[in-house]
């Protein structure tokens, strides 16, 4: 199957994948409780709950009231953010920039980190750069996330002065638009060198931090990836033809140790979405992971259901695009439906 009816294909039942995914989402929040509580006081009497109930249209069956929020997010009404004190559409367009710039810096990060660790080391197996690849893969995959942030915190903030927490200066923040809520990427718009600088030095320590355990799977799946490819016939013919190391390195071995690590990338960087609840809270980075750690708390389920159906969308189309780069890495895959 060729590579564009395959994406028609995909882009086809695409539909049907984010409906069932919203069909579980309601469910689940539903299951989780009343999605009035948020705006219960304690003197309200039974007829009141009811009352609310009726206004919000859950007194109906839960089809109906699917339908209902179904509709909802279609037109960009996903209900009211009790957290926030304003619409979810609105909530989520004011913080889903800062949090996909956090997660997007990470993943570049991991990304260039994770393949050039891991190519040096497999290139070099059983020796000393090879090790220092395996005693950094695995301690990256085991350190929490969230020790590993307060130990950066603590070193180079508190005791270096180094970097800041938060997402910016406010003076400098307010001195440009931000027509994409991406504030390197308007900083870049509105020509501020200033606002840049001060954009990449409060993304540098948070991305880090958020990149540090995806950088370590990716080192080890390339290095492994990459020490089985080298063991390959194809490779001893590739030298044997005289081709330089370099050579061999770059344009066989290497490009089909990347089909694996693609897999890893993919599924990486729904890990950092997940990881930007913690990271956000330590570093006070204003994004959709405070805004849905605050939403837990409260029980806010209208905000808690649109981060969910956000996140998944997001994570079903990095999917998307890891299946289609496959084929472009290596032809003989056949693509299926």
């Amino acid at each position: 199957m060729q590579i564009r009816e395959y994406l028609l294909r995909r882009l086809m039942i695409f539909p049907l994948i984010i409906v069932g995914t919203s069909i579980i989402v309601f469910s689940l929040s539903r299951v989780g409780g009343n999605p009035v509580a948020i705006y219960l006081e304690h003197e309200m009497s039974s007829a009141e709950v009811a009352e609310l109930e009726e206004r919000y249209g859950l007194d109906e069956p839960l089809p109906v009231q699917y339908l209902a929020w179904a509709r909802g997010v279609l037109t960009g009404d996903m209900g009211w953010s009790g957290v926030s004190a304003q619409p979810v559409t609105e909530a989520l367009l004011n913080r889903i920039g800062a949090t996909l710039e956090l997660a997007t810096f990470s993943a570049v990060i991991a990304i260039a980190l994770g393949i050039g660790l891991g190519t040096y080391g497999g290139a070099r197996r059983n020796r000393w750069p090879d090790h220092l690849t395996r005693v950094f893969s695995i301690s990256g995959a085991s350190m929490p996330i969230f020790w590993l942030a307060i130990l950066l915190l603590i070193l180079f903030w508190v005791n270096l002065g180094w970097f800041s927490t938060g997402r910016s200066q406010p003076a400098i923040f307010g001195s440009i638009a931000h027509p994409t809520g991406v504030y390197t990427l308007d900083a870049l718009l509105a020509g501020n060198i200033r606002a840049l600088l001060d954009a990449l030095h409060h993304l540098i320590l948070p991305a880090a931090t958020l990149g540090f355990g995806t950088t370590a799977i990716i080192a080890r799946m390339m290095r492994s990836s990459l020490v089985e490819e080298l063991g390959e016939d194809y490779v001893d013919a590739a030298r044997a033809k005289g081709l330089p190391e370099k050579l061999v390195m770059r344009r066989h071995a290497r490009r089909n140790a990347l089909i694996p690590t693609v897999t890893v990338i993919g599924l990486g960087f729904g890990f950092l979405l997940q990881g930007t609840v913690v990271v956000e809270i330590i570093f006070r980075w204003p994004g959709l992971g405070r805004w849905m750690a605050d939403a837990v708390l409260r029980g806010d389920q209208a905000t808690i259901m649109a981060y969910v159906l956000f996140t998944s969308v997001l994570f079903l189309t990095v999917n998307l695009i890891v299946d289609i780069m496959y084929a472009y890495l290596d032809r003989r895959i056949v693509l299926g439906a």
